[in-house]
């Protein structure tokens, strides 16, 4: 017994050796796979594509607010000359008795106040259709999700002619009123309930003797933070670049957002060439408020993005 266990250990070194006295290599965890460098490769290298293709224009914006009329047409676009950019700011700000300043808080209204009642209105719809049951909901929400496939610009020259009829044309009712609907608000802040209210918690509060309207303002809002600064910001930036709404609700340049009001500079250049400077440099300012949004709230929108994912 004890020569047949001697025999068999050399043979079991040799085959841990690999027969011929040389150790078997392991292959080191840390070590990466040709194949796995070149796909995370290929993905930067998309990224830095897209990166580059999205940040060009602004980057041009730059350069271009920094020149003069002469040379705005006179240099390359990527190349600087005198750097006149705070003159430029103050043509912008002072041009028709600073209207641009008024366009600007036009805009600055119809986004951040229309965007918080239509972000409101959307956490609490969506809020009602995860936690409450009640006859047709599902039909409902279809009816509600159908928005979604209608353009915005389909039902432009309807809602101009229903405010119309009501005497909203050319006022700030006629841009406020149409931002508190937002069919896919609606269906993030029901998946937003879903992911961050759970239903015995609810039922907790419920026990305690709380009442609906007092659950979903102390515990179910604060709970869906990330969801509403999320839709807010969707409806923020949407607010914002709405150019045809207003171009066709409004006529006085008083209650002209930013963007139209750039559009009308704009079309005047070919009699007027010096309004380049003026647009160029508006436009410049109109994105400042678009950056520091995100900025601001990025920690709530990353974090709401990835809501549902994981149960």
């Amino acid at each position: 017994m004890s020569t047949h266990t001697v025999t068999q250990e050399p043979a079991a070194a040799a085959t841990r050796t690999g027969g011929a006295g040389t150790a078997v290599k392991r292959r080191d965890p840390r070590r990466k796979r040709p194949g796995s460098l070149l796909s995370k490769g290929v993905v930067n290298g998309v990224l830095l594509l897209a990166s580059f293709y999205m940040l060009m224009p602004v980057s041009w914006l730059l350069f271009a607010a920094t020149k003069d009329h002469g040379d705005l047409f006179s240099t390359g676009g990527f190349t600087f000359a005198d750097f006149n950019l705070f003159s430029n700011l103050a043509d912008v700000f002072t041009f028709n008795d600073g209207i641009y300043l008024r366009w600007l808080g036009n805009s600055v209204l119809y986004s951040v106040v229309g965007s918080a009642a239509s972000t409101l209105l959307c956490v609490a719809t969506g809020y009602a259709f995860d936690k409450y049951e009640f006859r047709g909901k599902e039909k409902l929400f279809g009816v509600v999700l159908g928005g979604l496939l209608v353009p915005a610009t389909v039902i432009q020259l309807p809602m101009y002619l229903l405010a119309s009829e009501v005497g909203l044309v050319n006022t700030y009712w006629a841009l406020l009123l149409p931002a508190l609907v937002n069919p896919f608000g609606v269906y993030l802040a029901r998946v937003f309930s879903e992911g961050y209210v759970p239903n015995e918690v609810l039922e907790a509060a419920r026990v305690d003797g709380a009442g609906e309207v007092s659950m979903f303002a102390r515990i179910a809002l604060p709970m869906l933070s990330p969801g509403f600064m999320t839709i807010f910001l969707f409806s923020f930036t949407g607010s914002w670049n709405n150019f045809f709404g207003a171009l066709v609700m409004l006529n006085d340049d008083k209650l002209y957002p930013v963007n139209l009001g750039l559009f009308m500079w704009n079309s005047t250049t070919q009699l007027q060439p010096e309004f380049y400077s003026l647009v160029i440099t508006g436009s410049l300012v109109a994105v400042v408020p678009l950056i520091i949004a995100f900025i601001c709230l990025q920690r709530f929108w990353r974090s709401g993005l990835t809501a549902g994912a994981v149960k």
